[in-house]
């Protein structure tokens, strides 16, 4: 009995060294007017977030990867310097709609998690994840800003420890989806708009916001702010900000910068990756009816 009070006390006092001895973090200064906002495909991760969805479906049987296959493939030709073809843009982007009609949005969500932590962790560029630290850890907020779907970009946003994020929103009704969207794809001047209209709600400075990208597509979004940043840049992109005097990086060492992550251009991947996941979805709700 002597012996267990002994160790009792023997722990107490240990522990309350340890607690003595702790250094506490310096507290972040909230940093109200000023924000970071990071495009994802290719900028936050390689390759397109929706398209790594779709494979991490297939990987659970919900459709095969034959199928992803297809999709990928048929994108190829829309990696030429983002040259998207729009009509073939909104076939593509009714198609996906269509297939989604009436899915659960919690379940899409719930996939989303368990396929971020299976096939996307890892794809994160370290490079970019410690320049969005950076924000947070000087007190500012930082946002995604991207054309994926909003459920998935908020999972993304989430497990990296970010603000929130902004992205494409699908019309809903009683917890599903109606196969329609509200406004349009988040893409090219849509993102520029997100980011304007969510400075005049939260107060930010635009001139002291930074914004960070891989495409020539998001130039409207990287404009609008003081601090714009060229990400595993575009031929374009990289020729504009080096003649704005825009600061560069590359996280893309060892490989050519045109071979980096799926054959997709951003818009055209995100609507493949959105049919496929679409095609998916649905048989997996009608396998659970």
């Amino acid at each position: 009995m002597r012996r267990l009070l002994r160790r009792r006390e023997a722990a107490e006092i240990a522990g309350e060294v340890a607690a003595a001895a702790a250094v506490s973090a310096p507290e972040v200064v909230p940093d109200l007017t000023a924000a970071a906002f990071f495009d994802v495909d290719n900028t936050m991760m390689r390759g397109a977030s929706i398209y790594h969805f779709a494979r991490g479906l297939a990987s659970r049987g919900l459709f095969t990867t034959r199928d992803l296959a297809k999709f990928a493939v048929g994108q190829a030709w829309f990696r030429v310097r983002g040259n998207e073809n729009p009509d073939h843009i909104a076939r593509a982007k009714e198609m996906a709609l269509a297939f989604v009609a009436g899915l659960k949005v919690d379940e899409v969500v719930r996939l989303g998690e368990e396929i971020y932590d299976d096939v996307m962790a890892d794809r994160v560029w370290a490079g970019t994840r410690a320049l969005a630290q950076a924000h947070l850890d000087a007190g500012q907020r930082v946002w995604l800003v991207t054309a994926t779907p909003v459920e998935l970009a908020r999972v993304i946003a989430q497990r990296l420890g970010l603000t929130g994020a902004l992205g494409t929103v699908a019309e809903t009704a009683d917890g599903a989806y109606t196969g329609r969207l509200v406004g349009d794809l988040l893409h090219g001047p849509a993102k520029a708009e997100a980011v304007r209209a969510l400075a005049r709600r939260e107060g930010l400075d635009l001139g002291r916001c930074s914004a960070y990208s891989d495409s020539s597509n998001d130039l409207p979004m990287l404009s609008l702010v003081g601090h714009p940043y060229a990400i595993n840049p575009d031929s374009e992109l990289r020729e504009h900000a080096r003649d704005s005097g825009w600061e560069t990086r590359d996280f893309r060492t060892g490989r050519k910068a045109t071979m980096i992550g799926l054959p997709i251009a951003a818009t055209a991947g995100a609507i493949a990756g959105g049919v496929a996941a679409g095609i998916a979805l649905r048989r997996h709700y009608r396998s659970t009816l």
